[in-house]
């Protein structure tokens, strides 16, 4: 059996370097063009999700028609894991009739990389767990790049749930190494020391960032259920806070949002919001992955 070598898959965003994130950046320009779009018509790919997702499981679908898969979809209650199969087992089995690529999301950390051996499908990781969430963090680099056209000297920050936020993640990893600087907001217990950073209060980050990146409590990944009640004036962006920030400052968030606990509902469709514009470029971005991947060009 042949076995894709495992720098073919995308699993991290820690794989890429800079050289190569630039160079998804451009061909996701060349993506917005239907032209210069290849074509894989005749070749099969796979969603499989394990956890509930909208903007991630749809953009792939988009994706991968646009580009002329036939696409399957999967999702954990139709799967013979429900029986015991282990997901190895289970991206064995797709290979073996005949799929092509599979987009994988899955709650366990790191989960995918146990499953490479002996596999002749391309992976892609479409979010594990707490974990990474790779073509998340480069849909945003698409969209933060499409505004600045830099990340140099860029201040980011990203406010929130951080602990429990494979976007938080992927994204301090990727954005420190293309040259931003890297800032967070949160409450005390949803701090993460492995994700070296300074902290600040809310209310210095909207007056110094460039870029603020919202997220999402996690409660499917907390013990308890959260309460949201005063998030918004402790930890959110509120109206009030909006307007001190810099006028060419952009609000990204990768959904879904709760309107009115990390965002006031008015601010999520206002002109420094690219919210929206960034499920947009999560189409296109993921067209330049998929292409990349199956080309073998990561």
């Amino acid at each position: 059996m042949t076995t894709i070598p495992r720098n073919q898959h995308l699993l991290s965003i820690q794989q890429l370097n800079n050289d190569q994130i630039y160079q998804l950046l451009s061909l996701a320009k060349r993506m917005e063009i239907p032209e210069e779009r290849p074509s894989f018509s005749g070749r099969f790919a796979a969603n499989l999700f394990l956890e509930p997702s909208t903007r991630t499981k749809t953009s792939f679908h988009m994706a991968e028609r646009k580009l002329g898969f036939d696409v399957v979809e999967l999702a954990g209650m139709d799967s013979s894991l429900t029986k015991g199969e282990s997901l190895q087992d289970t991206l064995k089995t797709l290979a073996a009739v005949g799929v092509d690529l599979a987009v994988v999301r899955q709650s366990q950390v790191g989960g995918l990389r146990g499953c490479m051996d002996g596999l002749d499908m391309k992976l892609i990781n479409a979010g594990d767990g707490c974990g990474e969430h790779p073509t998340q963090s480069l849909l945003d680099l698409y969209t933060i790049y499409e505004q600045f056209q830099t990340f140099k000297e860029l201040h980011v920050c990203i406010a929130g749930d951080v602990k429990h936020s494979r976007v938080a993640r992927s994204n301090a990893y990727a954005l420190r190494q293309l040259g931003a600087k890297v800032s967070f907001v949160s409450k005390p217990q949803w701090q993460d020391p492995s994700m070296a950073g300074v902290y600040i209060p809310m209310d210095e980050a909207v007056e110094s960032c460039d870029v603020l990146m919202l997220l999402r409590i996690q409660h499917e990944r907390h013990s308890t259920y959260e309460k949201t009640g005063g998030y918004l004036e402790a930890f959110g962006l509120t109206q009030e806070r909006e307007a001190r920030m810099m006028d060419h400052s952009i609000i990204l968030h990768p959904a879904p949002v709760n309107r009115g606990v990390e965002i006031d509902s008015a601010l999520v469709e206002c002109d420094k919001s690219r919210i929206f514009r960034q499920m947009t470029n999560g189409v296109t971005m993921r067209m330049a992955i998929i292409e990349a991947v199956m080309k073998g060009e990561l």
